[in-house]
């Protein structure tokens, strides 16, 4: 008998109230996680990644957000329970890696004393267990002076440093999955690639399913298991990564990898995506929601309620439109023409 996703996400709507009318930021999107799997979710600002990897954790403010559908962890639908329901699995089988570790941690409480906040909570530890505990936390993600980071404040930290002591929070209690929401958003390259390996080697180890959000396609290269790509509330393509780098289909996933910089091609200028992803009040609700930004594709391409298809095994497209899609520039070194795009 097959064994049931870790997190299984169906049909989950996230909308936000704006004066007096909700507009969904999450638009009936279905995933899932494995255990001991990393899923990257992937795309540009205001597509929808932290609003669904909030809904997960259960933290959007309830008097200003409608969550609708179902979010399944271990069998159990999350989206009814209630605050303290979420708190005994938030922190003990649920953890989250926020993006700015500056402003995710209590500038007045020692570091030691934040991952140890957790452990009160969920564990029946000692003081002296917690402490030693924290230590060998601290240690395992790669703090060198455990016992000196314990006492001292967040602002004391360089911005790597800080982001262990939120890694550090995050698995205290040995969690079965891990959010990281943009953990190297604020991090030179060097520390980036320091973080993504300590994430690698933490999931081996704990065998966590984790959901990677980043806009970083080199992250994703060599962190994912499985990729699913948003644009404006949606997910327009899922893949495995290989597939996905491989053989992109949908026109913003390649889209996405042709504007990556590439260090054996010679390229006379970047590929730029037209437009930019539309405001919720402004989003389309029918129709391909990325048709205006590739004007030069004909209007019969796209159909008029796309759906996520499965097109080979374990790859799924939204709109045929993929089936049409070219750069324009392919078009001129084919034909010769010059292209002018059109607004």
């Amino acid at each position: 008998m097959e064994k049931p996703p870790l997190l299984q996400i169906e049909d989950l709507t996230v909308s936000f109230q704006i004066q007096d009318t909700y507009y969904p930021a999450v638009d009936h999107v279905s995933l899932t996680v494995n255990e001991n799997e990393v899923v990257a979710i992937v795309g540009e600002s205001g597509c929808g990644k932290s609003a669904l990897a909030l809904a997960v954790m259960g933290l959007h403010p309830e008097e200003k957000t409608k969550v609708e559908g179902r979010i399944l962890f271990k069998g159990q639908d999350l989206v009814p329970l209630g605050t303290g329901k979420l708190n005994e699995i938030r922190g003990a089988e649920m953890g989250i890696i926020f993006q700015d570790p500056l402003t995710a941690l209590n500038p007045l409480m020692t570091v030691g004393r934040q991952i140890e906040e957790s452990m009160d909570y969920h564990t029946k530890l000692s003081g002296s267990e917690k402490k030693k505990r924290t230590l060998e936390l601290l240690s395992r993600v790669g703090i060198p002076y455990p016992e000196r980071t314990y006492k001292q404040y967040p602002h004391e930290l360089s911005g790597g440093m800080r982001q262990r002591v939120v890694i550090a929070i995050a698995i205290a209690c040995q969690p079965s999955l891990v959010i990281a929401d943009e953990p190297t958003t604020a991090l030179d390259v060097t520390i980036q690639a320091q973080i993504m390996d300590l994430l690698k080697d933490l999931q081996r180890q704990m065998k966590t399913g984790i959901i990677l959000i980043t806009h970083d396609l080199g992250v994703v290269a060599e962190m994912a298991d499985r990729v699913a790509v948003m644009y404006a509330g949606e997910i327009v393509e899922i893949a495995d990564v290989t597939t996905l780098f491989k053989n992109p289909l949908h026109p913003y996933t390649r889209s996405l990898l042709n504007s990556i910089p590439s260090a054996t091609e010679a390229k006379e200028r970047l590929h730029v995506i037209q437009g930019i992803v539309p405001s919720l009040k402004n989003l389309p609700r029918s129709g391909c929601r990325f048709k205006s930004r590739i004007g030069w594709i004909s209007d019969a391409a796209h159909e008029e309620n796309p759906v996520l298809r499965e097109v080979e095994n374990g790859h799924w497209v939204r709109c045929t439109c993929y089936k049409h899609f070219y750069f324009p520039d392919e078009q001129n070194m084919e034909t010769g023409d010059m292209y002018h795009a059109t607004s």
